[in-house]
């Protein structure tokens, strides 16, 4: 039964809507065929969007790459003081939407800025604004996926036998030497993945590049799906399936040559893993902590107070004084506008139901994928493989491929998902599935196999071992994935932005749909009450994990 339920699951939501978006958009005449995607190419807006869309995840995942590593360097192998707060407040930015961080920045550093304002520093009026056009979408896509490298670099960091490091140290290398020439390259692969992590990311994004790229003519090409999708041609729907399947296509290649880099980097380890090092800062402690203060003032202080102080002015662009401080705009928005108050609805509905199945799923899958050989570890690796594939395309794409599939009646039932919170539901079922699934599968990894065999030793069945020992045994950790994928899953947009209509907005696309019209401060309060949510659910997180397993909870150290 619960086989079964399992092959359902992949089949109707993972599996159909990645092949007929595929298959809509690789086929000429009938035929399988590349033909649809060079003609799309020999357009010059989709090449100069492709271009652009390569150019911003490179560079961006690139600097990301470079930040996060040094910050997971200093966090996970040196004296530096606070880690755990430093590490929560770093990833942070990480879980708030980025259509949300977009308009924090906008707001912070614009002529209209009441922060710059209040401190007279903002820019005379008609000034460009610093961050629209390429250089600020790279910037910001950069600031939004530094945590992933950090936390993929950090993870690696603890699974490091500590061995070669003593040893090289014994051997009179000092920290530069002992970095470039044994710590960088065993961390290779894992550097490969926080790369292609953070490009994938990047690519797929829509919520900065739409608000940071439309208003300085530099679309991406999650943008100009939104702008095809939005204009209702006779030929809509075959065109934007063409350029996802493009986009799709580019996230499948770059997974698969980070793969394949990462294999051939890999270096065998001997021993098993143990506490990493602890190198002593000396004089440059202050110089470290200085920094670090730093870098969560830029990432998360000032735009969360330049946030803050939109939403508490009558009128944007006014600087935020005792005579122009309000709390109208959040008393607007959390009690009377109903577009907002249904928002919050559907998306508490929809990533609450997604989050509560996704972690039962999760529990079966992990269990699958760790247990002994047989039919049931084979489709649980191969279902732990299916969820990190979808996890890599793009979000939007995701949405095109489950528009192609719930557009029609659904078959024998006759019930239209399309336009409804459910095929939101579906969506994020199959986007977010590897979200949850990782902290159970961290958990199942440590649990000891000598519990299962004992109790199959006195006779219980697969069933029962399931509900007495390995299901209460991974319950936190299925918790603990639960949360992550309704924090993920509450704020975005980039699923969402294709499948909402009227009676059925989210958070995320009513944030986006009041920037976009010129309610700036509206738009702000209602940001400002997201990022209050999302800090309270990791709070909440954080408490969790002094219960889970270490590792579960990625910033507890």
């Amino acid at each position: 039964m619960t086989l079964a339920a399992l092959i359902v699951f992949a089949a109707a939501l993972m599996v159909t809507p990645l092949a007929l978006l595929l298959q809509t958009g690789l086929l000429a005449d009938g035929v399988p065929s590349l033909d649809p995607i060079r003609e799309a190419l020999g357009s010059r807006s989709v090449l100069r969007a492709l271009l652009n869309s390569l150019q911003s995840a490179t560079v961006s995942a690139a600097l990301a790459l470079i930040v996060g590593t040094g910050v997971a360097l200093l966090v996970g192998l040196t004296s530096l003081r606070g880690k755990a707060v430093f590490t929560f407040l770093v990833l942070i930015p990480m879980m708030i939407p980025p259509h949300v961080t977009a308009i924090a920045w906008m707001q912070a550093l614009g002529p209209s800025s009441p922060l710059l304002g209040t401190l007279g520093l903002a820019p005379p009026p008609g000034t460009p604004h610093p961050l629209y056009g390429r250089n600020g979408v790279i910037a910001l896509l950069a600031v939004q996926h530094m945590p992933l490298v950090f936390l993929v670099v950090l993870a690696a960091l603890r699974t490091l036998p500590r061995e070669m490091a003593e040893a090289a140290r014994v051997a009179g290398a000092g920290p530069a030497r002992l970095l470039r020439r044994v710590i960088l390259p065993l961390l290779a692969p894992s550097l490969l993945a926080a790369f292609a992590l953070a490009f994938v990311s990047a690519l797929g994004n829509f919520g900065i590049p739409a608000l940071l790229g439309i208003p300085g003519r530099y679309t991406t090409l999650p943008v100009l799906i939104w702008q095809r999708l939005s204009s209702f041609g006779p030929s809509m729907l075959a065109d934007v399936a063409v350029l996802s399947a493009l986009m799709a296509l580019i996230a499948i290649v770059v997974v698969a040559v980070q793969m394949i880099l990462s294999a051939r980097s890999r270096a065998a380890l001997i021993g098993p893993p143990q506490p990493p090092l602890h190198l002593q800062l000396g004089r440059a402690q202050w110089a470290a902590q200085a920094a670090m203060v730093g870098l969560v003032a830029v990432t998360l202080a000032l735009p969360m107070a330049a946030l803050f102080g939109t939403a508490l002015v009558i009128t944007y662009g006014l600087p935020l004084t005792f005579d122009t401080m309000t709390l109208a705009n959040f008393e607007q928005v959390l009690f009377r506008q109903s577009v907002t108050l249904r928002a919050f609805g559907n998306s508490t509905l929809a990533a609450g139901l997604a989050a509560l199945l996704l972690a039962g799923f999760a529990a079966f899958v992990a269990r699958f994928a760790t247990g002994p050989r047989g039919a049931r570890k084979r489709l649980g690796i191969g279902l732990t493989g299916l969820a990190e594939t979808t996890y890599a395309i793009p979000g939007i794409v995701i949405s095109i491929a489950f528009i192609l599939t719930f557009l029609r009646p659904l078959p024998i039932l006759g019930v239209s998902l399309y336009n409804t919170v459910w095929i939101i539901v579906l969506a994020y079922l199959c986007a977010f599935f590897a979200v949850a699934l990782k902290p159970v599968a961290a958990a199942c990894l440590q649990l000891d196999p000598a519990l299962d065999e004992a109790a199959r030793t006195a006779g219980a069945g697969w069933g029962r071992r399931m509900r007495r020992i390995f299901l209460p045994l991974v319950a936190p950790a299925a918790g603990s994935g639960a949360i992550l994928v309704f924090l993920t899953a509450y704020n975005e947009v980039t699923v969402s932005a294709l499948l909402w209509s009227t009676g059925t907005e989210t958070i995320g696309t009513v944030i986006y749909n009041y920037e976009n019209g010129g309610y700036t401060t509206l738009a702000a309060a209602m940001a400002g009450v997201t990022v209050l949510a999302t800090i309270g659910l990791m709070a909440l997180l954080d408490r969790l994990g002094r219960h889970l397993p270490p590792g579960v909870v990625p910033w507890r150290l």
